[in-house]
This record gives structure tokens, sequence and C-alpha cells, in this order.
């Protein structure tokens, strides 16, 4: 339970403001919003099993101390890249407003996608190193999916007047929080 729910805060924070999320508020301008979170849950449920997998071998392959230095470093990078933030290109953003085929498909295809390489699969891979598998991939598909559902209904409820500076600050601060703690585990 505790990988379930330290990978759902983590992966909670890490896709507040990212560009995937600004996906989701798209695809939900354009399709009814439960074929939007079906499809951001299949293809984040893929991702990050390969991501815990991918994780699990890393974790096996290296020393504790290691790894806790190595995910602190990590998470200071993930602290920088959501101060940088994210935005969708004109061509990504039209191409989810022009998918009109099936929406499930279109957004199953359009997540799985964005998430490759993203900080969330790369945060989910440094969680899988030092936490069971099981519990982390259900808790990051959990964080990300309840992040994604998040925006989409405030992006319904408050249009474009969401504080994205606040946001992107406040993850950031949280990122540089789990780095250091990650640092004081590789001291003890």
């Amino acid at each position: 339970m505790e990988a379930f729910w330290i990978s759902l805060a983590v992966i909670f924070v890490a896709e507040l403001g990212d560009k995937s999320q600004l996906m989701a508020l798209t695809f939900a301008t354009r399709f009814r919003t439960w074929p939007v979170l079906a499809g951001i849950t299949i293809a984040t449920t893929v991702v990050h099993l390969l991501s815990v997998g991918l994780g699990g071998l890393i974790g096996n392959a290296l020393p504790h101390t290691a790894i806790s230095v190595a995910a602190g470093i990590a998470f200071l990078v993930f602290a920088l890249w959501t101060l940088r933030g994210d935005e969708l290109s004109e061509d990504e953003s039209r191409r989810a407003r022009r998918t009109t085929r099936n929406a499930l498909v279109a957004v199953t295809v359009a997540f799985f996608l964005a998430e490759l390489g993203d900080k969330t699969m790369l945060a989910t891979i440094t969680l899988a190193t030092k936490h069971g598998w099981l519990g982390t991939w259900l808790g990051s598909t959990a964080g990300m999916v309840a992040a994604d559902a998040l925006a989409i209904m405030v992006g319904r409820l408050l249009g474009r007047h969401l504080p994205e500076k606040a946001i992107r600050y406040g993850a950031a601060a949280c990122f540089v929080v789990f780095a250091f703690v990650l640092f004081a585990e590789a001291l003890v």
C-alpha cells in the first residue's frame, strides 16, 4: 500500500501542467468525458506497466544508495522540467481537435505515444526501482488518471482561467521535497 500511495501522489503532481494533461483537456472539448478518460486509462495502464518492469530490473541490479541518489537527482530534474512547463504545439492541438473517428482509439493511441519518454513515465521507472511493482503500477496509473480527470473537470468549469503558473510552481516544489527525502534516505 505504501508504494501505491507514494506513486499516486508523485505521479499526480508530475502530471499537473504536463503536455498529456493539456491533451486530455483538448480531447475533452471535442469528445464526451468517458471515452477520453477510458483512453487515458488504457494508455497509462500499458505505459506504466512497461515502466515498472524497467524500474524493477534497474532496482534489482543497483545498490540501494545509488538508486536513492539517482532518484533524488531525477526528481530535481523533474522539478526543473515542471518549471519549464509543457505546451501543445499548434499541430498537436489541431490533430487532437480534428480527430473525429473513434474517440477511445484516438485518445488511447495519442496518450500512449505522448507518454513514452515523458516525465511521468520516467518518474514511474524511478519509483519502481525502490518500491514494489504492483503498488507502483496501480498508484502511478491512478495518479495520472486522477490528475487528467481533474484537469478535464476544472477545465470544463473554468475554461482557460486556470492558474497554470501557480500549479507549475507547486508541482516543482513537491518534486524538490521528494528529491531531498531521497537524498536523506541515501545518507541513512
